[in-house]
């Protein structure tokens, strides 16, 4: 199945590897319709391109602390349908969960030195943009850590497992590989997340990226 081309707005402030970035993702069928070296040109360039994803480094010009991550926030606030893939050296939690908050979707969280091919990066673009999430497992464990315990609490650790696989955007079939079962017992397991988080299937909603924001906002700090 051929992936349709992605309008892609690029925020990062080093140029060599923005233009790299530029080229890449030609190469891979996107379009980067904007690119931006600071906070601001990030918020003029998305709302002018209105793009199916905006890249968005953590730390920007001038200050180099979070300029990047609020103004992707901004964008969420202001331009919901524009897909955020947070792609970063840094794990800043509590702004990522500023980007999860109200049952948002379409946002991802990668970490530059983790990502080994292209590919991975350009399969995650294509899954926020599709509404979906992309979140790195070194992301997903800063979430975790501390914060209070509710609906979590009643999953067996194999729910919990998977959940947490989901969280870090695999499909069923990926889940079943990875934790060497079948495919069907992956479903079973999801569908009974489903249950304890009491996420009722619906023509709108997307229980699966419910069910992973549920799962990082009741283990997060």
């Amino acid at each position: 199945m051929v992936k349709r081309r992605l309008r892609v707005v690029l925020a990062e402030d080093s140029v060599v590897l923005r233009d790299g970035m530029v080229e890449l993702l030609g190469a891979r069928g996107c379009e980067v319709v904007g690119t931006a070296g600071t906070a601001v040109e990030l918020l003029d360039g998305v709302a002018e391109q209105r793009p199916d994803v905006a890249v968005v480094d953590v730390r920007m010009p001038p200050t180099h602390r979070d300029e990047g991550i609020r103004a992707a926030v901004e964008i969420r606030a202001r331009m919901p349908e524009v897909g955020i893939l947070v792609f970063s050296q840094h794990v800043e939690a509590a702004w990522a969960y500023r980007l999860l908050a109200d049952g948002a979707t379409g946002v991802g969280y990668l970490l530059k030195e983790r990502v080994a091919r292209t590919s991975e990066f350009v399969d995650a673009l294509h899954r926020v943009a599709e509404g979906g999430v992309a979140l790195d497992p070194e992301v997903v464990t800063l979430m975790m850590r501390g914060g209070r315990r509710t609906r979590v609490d009643t999953l067996t650790s194999r729910e919990r497992e998977v959940l947490e696989l989901m969280a870090q955007g695999h499909s069923n079939r990926s889940i079943a590989a990875l934790l060497v079962v079948s495919e069907r017992a992956v479903e079973k397991h999801v569908a009974a997340v489903f249950g304890k988080f009491d996420l009722r299937a619906t023509h709108t909603d997307n229980r699966r990226v419910k069910a992973v924001l549920t799962y990082l906002a009741e283990n997060g700090g």
